[in-house]
């Protein structure tokens, strides 16, 4: 087990060092990062400050040395300044961050409590009724495209039976009508992806020797199906957990934008918009974080679900 634990430590490591060796790496392909704060012409710059920003971002000293102050900079927290509004590029990360996690944990709560017993549902009574229910929601989920969604949405509840509001998350700690139709516009695909999933483990699952030996020996149908069933079909499910809660995280700029939600998605975008690059480099940087600690965190579980692995 120390030894798994050792060899995934590593693994994050450096994917965290090649995520940081190929943003810097970008940064400096468009050539030297100073003509970033110049403006059009190369007169938005004082020759003092020009010299400052050289010796602040090491480039008199030799191309690893520039990484090095370069990455000493992002692991102080020192991100630089927005190219659009010159306001700290941390305190930017800091205040949407809040926001981005509200969504996705609410997103990931809905697909969680709707997709998972829907697929042990449909595998259970398959080719039944519910079966069928269950796959097109599947199938309607995953084929509709995520901003149709938002604004019929938007259209049927806010606009016509005015039942909830079209956009932002409200204020206060958790204002539920704010997060309703975000989240259902944002967990629905990944609702309907849990689901499929869940539905051909359990299927595959179900249909082992071992589960008809349990049922041969009069094991109870709950027993069966929780305990022997979706236990062992948890490994597709929980790796996709992972990668679903960093996605909500990371890939929420649409619903963002539709809902008008100050989140990092909106901030990624419209640092795109606005080639506003020590923003989308910092995002990029905190995009790449939630993913290794999640997959790190996801290896962890897999040695307490499967007992195989704990001993590799």
């Amino acid at each position: 087990m120390i030894n798994f634990l050792l060899r995934r430590i590593a693994f994050a490591a450096f994917a965290l060092v090649g995520a940081t060796l190929l943003t810097f790496s970008l940064s400096r392909a468009a050539g030297d990062p100073r003509y970033l704060y110049a403006q059009e012409g190369g007169y938005g710059i004082t020759q003092e400050r020009w010299d400052a920003l050289g010796e602040e971002l090491g480039l008199d000293k030799p191309i690893i040395w520039q990484y090095a102050v370069w990455l000493g900079n992002i692991l102080r927290g020192n991100w630089q300044d927005s190219l659009l509004d010159r306001k700290s590029v941390f305190e930017k990360v800091v205040t949407s961050l809040p926001a981005t996690l509200k969504l996705a944990a609410s997103s990931f709560l809905f697909a969680t409590i709707v997709g998972v017993p829907l697929g042990v549902l449909s595998a259970v009574r398959r080719g039944s009724i519910v079966d069928m229910i269950g796959r097109g929601f599947a199938l309607f989920g995953q084929a509709l495209p995520v901003f149709w969604v938002a604004i019929m949405l938007i259209l049927l509840f806010s606009v016509r039976l005015k039942w909830l509001p079209t956009g932002t998350l409200g204020e206060g700690l958790f204002p539920w009508k704010y997060f309703i139709l975000p989240t259902i516009t944002l967990g629905w695909i990944a609702a309907a992806s849990y689901l499929r999933l869940v539905r051909s483990a359990m299927l595959e699952i179900l249909d082992s020797e071992f589960i008809k030996l349990a049922r041969a020996k009069g094991v109870s149908t709950n027993t069966v199906i929780w305990k022997h069933g979706f236990r062992n079909a948890l490994i597709a499910p929980l790796t996709f957990s992972a990668l679903l809660l960093t996605g909500f995280i990371t890939g929420a700029v649409v619903t963002e934008s539709i809902f008008a939600i100050n989140g990092l998605g909106r901030l990624a975008f419209g640092s795109i918009q606005d080639n506003d690059f020590p923003v989308m480099v910092a995002v990029v940087m905190v995009f790449t974080t939630f993913y290794v600690v999640m997959n790190f965190m996801t290896d962890m579980l897999y040695a307490f679900i499967d007992p195989r692995i704990r001993y590799a």
